[in-house]
């Protein structure tokens, strides 16, 4: 044991994925270079660290935790900047385009030549925070109207910060899943136009887009390392995050990819349910997670098309492990960085700290001394209130 969280139970799924083609057909690699050279020349667009927790991988008995902070990205201190802004544009260029009957290209509606058509064209979603951030964000780059809906439990600061990108946000009594389908009716009934991480029957090509996007940050990663990881952990949610750097990191690396393993909070774990009944299956979320950004019942079946033939694990986790993996991040241990990351940011650290001090959950993984992990820290501080009250232990 080693004394780095308290102890905790975790409850583990082992498949044999299938290994089909989804991962090409629905996201090609020439859709991803088509998101990597739009969202590149973004100004501000730099690569987020790569870091490498010597001292920890050394404390719990890995050869390697390789950690991507997304908490820089774009100033919005999480990834999702590079997929709701992404998607939104593609949003404006086919609607422009079906307006004018021309073509459109990325950089014109960048640019501004269609600042009036895009005034026009109100643009929607649901968010926990991170993808309704960056929605609006990208909405006052393009010069869109945005309106973002949100639930009972996303937090206020985390509201005010879309309302300062200029949208409006509307607060529903009901949990995310409610909020999403309250942004279709509306958008129905309005002739909005919805930005969505997450797909239903006829919805396929903004979550597309969105996955598209998140191949960037895929991309980076790849291209730093001289080998691939033997086990990457990703966060659940809707699928949107796992399922596009699932994609990308097997395009690159074929057979050599690294384990996936899937960790979403016992409190909303569709993606674990899916994976125990074998199809895209939702959960009721009785009481929302810490994990603010991965609180979602409803898994994206675009999403759970590629997860259910590439992914071979699924965890899920306490919220008991977070505030500790939070502070442990911003305490390192000694000669390791120090990191700010939010409460969904260190999900799979929390999952692979609690495996290493399991044995038999470490077997299962496939986890030793020579393992080589992949965590992608999805958000920086998305919410200082409660990030101090995390770093006070008042949570």
């Amino acid at each position: 044991m080693t004394n780095l969280l308290p102890p905790a139970t975790l409850e583990h799924i082992n498949v044999v994925p299938p290994h089909g083609d989804a991962l090409h057909s629905i996201l090609s690699k020439e859709g991803f270079d088509v998101a990597e050279a739009e969202i590149t020349s973004w100004d501000g667009y730099e690569e987020t660290p790569l870091h490498s927790l010597k001292t920890l991988a050394e404390t719990i008995g890995v050869a390697e935790v390789l950690y991507k902070d997304e908490g820089p990205r774009f100033g919005l201190a999480s990834f999702k900047a590079l997929g709701g802004a992404y998607a939104a544009l593609r949003v404006l260029q086919r609607q422009i385009a079906l307006q004018t009957g021309q073509t459109v290209n990325l950089e014109d509606i960048r640019t501004g030549k269609h600042k009036d058509s895009c005034a026009g064209i109100t643009l929607v979603s649901a968010t926990d925070g991170n993808h309704g951030r960056s929605l609006a964000w990208g909405c006052q780059k393009f010069g869109a109207p945005c309106r973002i809906y949100i639930h009972a439990e996303v937090s206020e600061g985390r509201a005010q910060i879309m309302r300062d990108f200029g949208a409006d946000v509307i607060r529903i009594e009901g949990d995310y899943d409610e909020s999403v389908a309250l942004a279709k009716t509306e958008a129905d009934a309005n002739g909005w136009f919805v930005v969505s991480d997450t797909s239903w029957e006829g919805y396929t090509e903004p979550p597309r887009d969105v996955m598209a996007g998140y191949g960037v940050l895929t991309r980076e990663v790849y291209r730093a390392l001289d080998r691939a990881p033997t086990h990457v952990f990703l966060q659940g949610g809707v699928g949107g995050m796992a399922a596009g750097i699932t994609a990308a990191l097997v395009q690159h690396w074929g057979d050599k990819a690294p384990r996936v393993v899937i960790v979403e909070p016992d409190l909303a774990a569709c993606l674990f349910e899916s994976a125990r009944t074998g199809t895209a299956t939702t959960v009721h979320i009785a009481e929302e997670t810490i994990m603010a950004g991965l609180s979602c019942g409803e898994p994206s079946p675009l999403a759970w098309a590629i997860l259910e033939q590439e992914a071979s694990d699924f965890v899920t986790i306490p919220d008991t492990l977070i505030p500790p993996t939070v502070r442990l991040l911003a305490r390192p241990l000694e000669g390791d960085p120090t990191i700010e990351a939010g409460e969904s940011a260190v999900a799979g650290l929390s999952a692979l700290i609690a495996a290493m001090d399991d044995p038999a959950l470490a077997s299962a993984l496939g986890l030793d001394a020579t393992a080589r992990v992949l965590l992608i820290g999805s958000e920086g501080i998305t919410d200082p209130e409660i990030y101090a009250k995390i770093m006070a232990e008042e949570v």
